[in-house]
């Protein structure tokens, strides 16, 4: 059995100690939940573009001035009203934002929404291959501690 570390050196895991393998294993575990945990948050802000575009869909002439909560920061909302149902200020990042009309605004999010998608599609590829390098590694464990316990039987009953 091999698995790829480094840069593409292949490393034979039967020829490896069972404290090293142990290592690699908690090394994979770690990175395993980083990218669990990217995927995640991924996955929550796809889901916060998909609710701008709700937003920007509900926008219409006749629902002017519509009465909403503007946020101040993250957890501080301040009441508001729209008043223009033909431009919006879009939120691209690092605390800018860009005056929009509404079809550009949900196209904005649309692209968003698109990019995240196959961010996500990638990011599941690697987690499974590296979800399952930790399952090669715990049966490489497994194998060796059995064969150790097996070795032991042996020497106690000749003893």
């Amino acid at each position: 059995m091999a698995s790829k570390q480094g840069q593409g050196q292949q490393i034979d895991l039967s020829t490896l100690p069972v404290p090293q393998l142990q290592e690699l294993k908690s090394q994979l575990d770690r990175e395993l939940t980083h990218l669990t945990n990217s995927f995640t948050s991924l996955r929550t802000a796809q889901s916060k573009f998909r609710d701008c575009i709700s937003s920007l869909s509900s926008i219409s002439p006749t629902t002017i001035p519509k009465p909403l909560l503007v946020p101040l920061t993250s957890s501080l909302y301040v009441p508001g009203k729209l008043t223009d149902s033909e431009h919006v200020l879009i939120d691209v990042g690092t605390g800018y934002y860009v005056k929009k009309n509404v079809v550009d605004g949900k196209d904005f999010y649309e692209r968003k929404v698109k990019d995240l998608g196959e961010s996500l599609k990638e990011l599941e590829g690697v987690i499974n291959g590296k979800a399952n390098n930790v399952r090669v590694v715990e049966e490489v464990i497994r194998v060796k501690v059995l064969s150790v316990q097996e070795e032991q039987a042996k020497e106690a009953k000749a003893g």
